[in-house]
């Protein structure tokens, strides 16, 4: 199910489009389903990455940042570039940069394309931006 340009609303079109595969979508949207109660600003906001994605075949998401994937980004504030890679939340480490998708930056991070950027807001309440640089299985 695809996303047409006239339902989007302001705020999402905005937003760089975002690709992934129907799999995904609905397990990305069942876990983010199962945390509104605990994190209800983060489910929101997974929510929001996963409705608007434009859903896609497997083979058409080559340089697209997708579960398991290796991401090299850039915090555009700071300038510093960041290796890691995005899993699912009990596969986490921070120590091997295993990021889960259930933090803000794997939530911003999740459907981008290598050279796009997203700005997002932390918990924190600050606005935080990240382009990716590269992206590999």
């Amino acid at each position: 199910m695809d996303n047409f340009e006239d339902e989007k609303s302001p705020e999402q079109q905005l937003l760089p489009p975002i690709r992934m595969t129907e799999d995904e979508s609905r397990r990305l949207s069942s876990l983010a389903d199962s945390i509104t109660d605990l994190f209800p600003g983060l489910a929101q906001f997974l929510s929001r990455e996963v409705d608007r994605a434009t859903l896609t075949e497997e083979n058409d998401l080559g340089g697209v940042v997708r579960m398991g994937s290796k991401v090299s980004y850039r915090d555009d504030a700071t300038g510093a570039s960041r290796d890691i890679v995005l899993v699912y939340p009990h596969e986490a480490d921070s120590e091997l940069d295993r990021i889960s998708i259930l933090t803000p930056v794997g939530a911003a991070l999740i459907g981008l394309s290598v050279g796009q950027r997203i700005e997002f807001e932390t918990p924190g309440k600050r606005t935080r931006s990240l382009t990716v640089l590269a992206v590999s299985e």
